[in-house]
């Protein structure tokens, strides 16, 4: 894919995505607008199905519904609020270490740079742009595997990690890009551009893609 297919490539998939669902947690800061619950939905989400995020989401705000509460629960509560989310244990020492900072050195607001969130325990680029860029609506490109993997499928990029494809596409995607790209990647990802033989045949964009790496497809 070349850089001037870019505008093209995302208005087609704009208009697909439309019929996948979207990721919890873009729903989520839809819908409160609240940078510290899509801080933790999104801590919540990594190696979790949607699905299981969402309920251990909604679980644990309906009794931490901000830092400080949830910096005043026990360890255990959180667990047992959270299973069945990946590593579930390691999540809930997280996300209390990180309410607790928030409200001891951030005032109880949760930072708004990617340089102020990475300094929270368990906050890495790709949790870092999400808030960013769906808690407080500014700049940032949210590189998850989806996002890189396909990106470089495309030949837009050429990175072997996705911290690189956050910078190659900082580069090459015109600003008004920057949000929504994670988003139109993640559904397609999921639905059409899988990891292992992609449905190439109903990809609206096949024709730009350069199918770097695919050796089956459907």
């Amino acid at each position: 894919m070349k850089r001037s297919d870019i505008a093209q490539a995302l208005r087609l998939l704009k208009k697909a995505a439309r019929e996948f669902r979207t990721p919890y947690v873009s729903e989520e800061a839809g819908t409160s607008r609240d940078p510290f619950r899509v801080l933790v939905s999104c801590i919540l989400s990594l190696r979790t199905r949607d699905e299981t995020t969402a309920a251990a989401s909604k679980r644990l705000f309906a009794i931490a519904p901000d830092p400080p509460s949830l910096a005043d629960l026990d360890t255990a509560a959180i667990e047992r609020a959270v299973y069945p989310v990946g590593f579930y244990r390691s999540k809930a020492a997280t996300l209390k270490e990180i309410a607790r900072r928030i409200v001891d050195e951030f005032g109880g607001a949760v930072p708004d740079t990617i340089e102020g969130l990475l300094e929270l325990r368990g906050v890495g680029r790709k949790t870092a742009n999400l808030v960013v860029t769906m808690g407080f609506g500014k700049p940032g490109i949210c590189v998850d595997t989806h996002v890189h993997r396909i990106t470089n499928r495309w030949g837009l990029v050429s990175t072997p990690t996705p911290e690189k494809t956050e910078f190659a596409l900082r580069e090459l995607l015109p600003r008004r890009y920057w949000i929504e790209i994670n988003d139109l990647l993640v559904a397609y990802g999921q639905n059409v551009c899988t990891p292992l033989s992609p449905w190439c045949s109903r990809c609206v964009v096949a024709h730009l893609c350069d199918a770097v790496g695919v050796a089956r497809r459907r």
